[in-house]
């Protein structure tokens, strides 16, 4: 579901002109919520947590972000930057649910990890100069 849901999203132009919003060095960077005047971009929906599919929150690894809600992930996803085994789910609590993984560009994602970030319109993390997507497509 989680990636029919992304892919889906990838096909419809959603993420195109979204921006890294969230960069945490050493953890993870985030995207897919928000445009570069940190306008919110609404969601067409949300997808069922699957974080107990097997695969774990990995260096390089793409996963979506969520609220406190399990099934509450919709567009926003992150690459983590570390292995991160804190967000992955078991038998006893949800976690995150990665879905892909990175396989080319490993110097674009450390590239944006170490931008310079500061707090804008109440979020932690934003980088000073956008990182801007400027389009997705599916191999």
């Amino acid at each position: 579901a989680t990636v029919k849901n992304f892919l889906s999203l990838v096909e419809n132009g959603f993420y195109e002109g979204l921006i890294f919003h969230r960069v945490v060095a050493g953890f993870v960077i985030q995207a897919g919520g928000y445009d570069e005047n940190l306008g919110y971009r609404t969601p067409p929906g949300t997808v069922v947590n699957e974080s107990t599919n097997g695969l774990r929150n990995q260096k390089y690894s793409v996963a979506m972000a969520r609220l406190a809600d399990p099934d509450s992930a919709d567009t926003q996803f992150y690459i983590n930057v570390r292995h991160n085994p804190s967000l992955d789910g078991d038998r006893t609590k949800p976690g995150y649910t990665v879905f892909g993984q990175v396989i080319a560009g490993f110097d674009v994602v450390t590239e944006i990890e170490l931008v310079n970030t500061h707090l804008e319109g109440g979020m932690a993390g934003v980088p000073e100069v956008d990182v801007i997507i400027t389009g997705a497509r599916q191999l």
